[in-house]
């Protein structure tokens, strides 16, 4: 199966667009994925791309709550009130819009991170430090097993 995998930076262009690393393409076509699901992420300063599957699976996650309940209400929150559907232009360019730019503080650069079943645009400076600390705790918590 199909994964993103690894990173990459690409500068954004005078008009606003950046291109999508061509393995992430790849993927996207693999899967026959029209139009990106993106949304906040829940944790990082991050947008989180994915094809519509992505979405629903999070509804699912929904149905199963009480509708009412807070938990249900959170999830609606952050995937409905922080998600929007992009595509990519016929040379696998996205728009690098303020819904992206003011979440992630992203401003000339896009680093593209892949997640497995979905990826991620970061503000490259941001994407390093998160992952210095992630290696960091992996380390601690490697020594504390051991």
């Amino acid at each position: 199966m199909s994964r993103f995998l690894s990173n990459a930076t690409n500068r954004i262009d005078s008009k606003g667009r950046v291109s999508v690393p061509a393995a992430f393409r790849s993927v996207l076509a693999q899967r026959n994925v029209q139009e990106l699901y993106c949304f906040q992420d829940f944790v990082f300063p991050a947008i989180s791309v994915g094809g519509p599957d992505l979405l629903e699976r999070f509804e699912r996650q929904i149905a199963v709550e009480d509708l009412f309940s807070p938990d249900a209400n959170e999830m609606s929150l952050l995937i409905h009130g922080g998600g929007v559907f992009m595509k990519l232009d016929a040379e696998g360019r996205l728009m690098v819009t303020d819904f992206i730019r003011d979440f992630t503080g992203i401003s000339d650069e896009v680093a593209f991170v892949g997640r497995a079943d979905h990826f991620q645009l970061w503000q490259p400076q941001a994407f390093q430090a998160a992952q210095i600390q992630a290696r960091g705790e992996r380390r601690l918590a490697g020594r504390r097993s051991g």
